[in-house]
C-alpha cells in the first residue's frame, strides 16, 4: 500500500510540474509606419511588415532572453543578409544576440518564488520604440532618442549607448558591482525613458516582476 501511495504521489507531483511549467506566449507587434525584422533569443526571427504580428511561445524557465527589432534588412531567398540595426550572424533566423545599437526587451521566466523578470534596455543603444508589458505593468520607451541623440552617440538608424563607443568601465561596469554609476550619457536615456536600463547596473529603477501571465512587446507603440 505504502509503494502504491508513494507512486501516486509520484506521478501527482509531475503532472503538478508539468501544468505549472507551461509555456509562455509572447505577442511581438509592429505599429511602426516600416517594416521592422523583429528578432528574439530564443526564437528566431520574423518580418513584420506593419500591422502584422507573430506570436511566439518560449519555455518556462528560460533566462538571460531578449526579443528586439531590426530595421531596413535585405534577405535572400535563404534568409542571408544584413541589416543596418540589429543585424545578428546575418540572417533572419536569428541565432545570437543582435548588433548595437537596438532597444531590448529582455527576461527570465520562472525565476525567484516562480516570478518572471523582465525590462526593456538601452544598454546596446536604442534604435526603435518599444512598449513591453504584462498583467502587472506596461514599461514604455518611445522618445525621439534617435533624433535627439548626442553627437557622440549617433550612429546609422539608431543611438548608440556609450559603452559601445568608449568600452571603458565608466560607461560598462566592466569591473563588476559598484564600479560604476550615472553618467551624462546615461541621464539623456533615462530622462526619455524613466522605465528603462540607461547603464548596465541600473536596476532598481529599471526592473519589473510579473507572475502568470503573457506578455507584449510593441514596435512604435501608440
Amino acid at each position: 500500500m505504502a509503494n502504491i501511495i508513494s507512486l501516486s504521489a509520484f506521478i501527482i507531483s509531475i503532472f503538478f510540474l508539468i501544468s505549472t511549467a507551461k509555456a509562455v506566449r509572447f505577442d511581438i507587434l509592429n505599429q511602426c509606419g516600416y517594416t521592422v525584422w523583429a528578432a528574439a533569443s530564443p526564437g528566431g526571427g520574423r518580418r513584420l511588415d506593419p500591422g502584422q504580428s507573430w506570436p511566439l511561445d518560449v519555455a518556462a524557465g528560460t533566462r538571460m532572453a531578449r526579443i528586439w527589432g531590426r530595421t531596413k534588412c535585405n534577405f535572400d531567398s535563404s534568409g542571408r543578409g544584413r541589416c543596418e540595426t540589429g543585424d545578428c550572424t546575418g540572417g533572419l533566423q536569428c541565432t545570437g544576440w543582435g548588433q548595437p545599437p537596438n532597444t531590448l526587451a529582455e527576461y527570465a521566466l520562472n525565476q525567484f518564488n516562480n516570478m518572471d523578470f523582465y525590462d526593456i534596455s538601452l544598454v546596446d543603444g536604442f534604435n526603435i520604440p518599444m512598449e513591453f508589458s504584462s498583467n502587472c505593468k506596461r514599461i514604455l520607451c518611445n522618445a525621439d532618442i534617435n533624433g535627439q541623440c548626442p553627437n557622440e552617440l549617433r550612429a546609422t538608424g539608431g543611438c548608440n549607448n556609450p559603452c559601445t563607443v568608449f568600452k571603458t568601465n565608466q560607461y560598462c561596469c566592466t569591473n563588476g558591482q559598484g564600479s560604476c554609476g550615472a553618467t551624462e550619457f546615461s541621464r539623456f536615456f533615462k530622462q526619455r525613458c524613466p522605465d528603462a536600463y540607461s547603464y548596465p547596473q541600473d536596476d532598481p529603477s529599471s526592473t519589473f516582476t510579473c507572475t502568470n501571465t503573457n506578455y507584449r512587446v510593441v514596435f512604435c507603440p501608440r
